[in-house]
């Protein structure tokens, strides 16, 4: 018995610890994105983070910064189309400071009236962990219109 049940702790042991471990999905998100961004012809500029932003229209209003209140219309889907969340025209309301990362640093990009494109990376999204229909480590991409500064 003692035989049999030392093997059984050691796996349940290795497999405890390794779940705990975060996995680094940097990479494998960049590799990801610049092959969305290839594939899709698109302009993106890269930011300090690893954020990348597609500016289609300029938009003629200020910039928020990263506690404006904003409404934003917006489609969130993965790299692959799969949509997750979005707005509808009329778009929602909220506090950037109250978002996750890569909304509270890339709708700062747009001017009021501006629309484009974030491609967020996992680590300025959910990161491993994921949420409620976005797996952990999954790269995001939004379109969006920044509607108004509140």
């Amino acid at each position: 018995m003692r035989k049999s049940l030392i093997p059984f702790l050691i796996v349940l042991f290795v497999a405890c610890s390794s779940n705990n471990e975060e996995k680094d999905f940097t990479e494998a998100n960049e590799t990801e994105i610049l092959e969305y961004i290839n594939a899709n012809n698109l302009n993106a500029q890269k930011s300090a983070t690893g954020l990348y932003y597609v500016i289609d229209e300029v938009g003629s209003g200020d910039n928020p910064n990263a506690s404006s209140n904003v409404t934003v219309a917006y489609r969130g889907y993965f790299t692959n189309g799969n949509v997750f969340d979005e707005s509808g025209a009329e778009g929602i309301s909220f506090n950037l400071n109250q978002v996750i990362a890569g909304w509270t640093e890339g709708i700062t990009y747009f001017k009021e009236g501006g629309s484009g494109v974030l491609l967020i990376p996992s680590r300025l999204a959910y990161g491993n962990a994921g949420r409620s229909g976005i797996p952990g480590g999954a790269v995001l991409v939004f379109d969006i219109e920044l509607l108004a500064i509140n």
